[in-house]
């Protein structure tokens, strides 16, 4: 096999990781070869093993480094339960372990959304409701000031807890995300670490 086969194969293995990991792993692979040079090709070839075999060690490697390091941004919070994801397909437990613990997360992530989606649009009809509760107030004003005033103050009071509330649900949900995808990767972890010991 020719490091461009080899390149070529590898590509295709890592097809699915986010694109800045993907060009990450590229590059370093690139630069794994061009350090070995043209005629150690073979010989970094078989250091590498089967391309197959290298992009599981870097996806493993990967959900790792990111269960260690939680990422900061939301993007990469998602990219990094991705990886975790295909570190599960990549690690070497066996396959069916792998489908129930993906349709077990599966489920417990549509689960969750469910809720914090369930919760936000709750806040955001308590703020919607007290917009016209603001208006009605101000309407019957006239009548009686002291029945607009509070259903006024009434109305203010429930946007600000429907703000707080949609700030604590996203709160919640990124939480959530980052505790996921460190789970993935410690369950990734023990399934590196007896494919080791056997």
């Amino acid at each position: 096999m020719t490091k461009k086969e080899y390149m070529k194969k590898l590509a295709y293995q890592l097809r699915r990781l986010p694109k800045e990991d993907f060009d990450k792993a590229m590059d370093y692979f690139e630069e794994y070869f061009e350090d070995a040079g043209i005629e150690n090709e073979q010989k970094a070839i078989e250091d590498l093993g089967a391309p197959e075999e290298a992009a599981s060690a870097l996806i493993l490697d990967l959900a790792q480094e990111n269960a260690v390091k939680p990422p900061k941004t939301m993007k990469r919070r998602f990219s990094a339960l991705w990886i975790a994801i295909l570190a599960l397909f990549a690690a070497p437990i066996a396959l069916p372990l792998a489908l129930c613990i993906l349709a077990v997360l599966a489920s417990l992530i549509l689960g969750i959304l469910a809720v914090v989606g369930g919760i936000l649009v709750t806040a955001l009809a308590a703020v919607a409701g007290s917009v016209l509760g603001i208006i009605g107030g101000i309407a019957i004003i006239p009548q009686t000031l002291g029945g607009g005033l509070v259903t006024i103050g009434l109305s203010l009071m429930l946007i600000g807890c429907g703000i707080l509330v949609t700030y604590f649900t996203i709160l919640l949900a990124r939480w959530i995300i980052i505790k996921l995808a460190g789970l993935l990767g410690k369950l990734v972890r023990k399934g590196g670490k007896r494919h080791e010991e056997k």
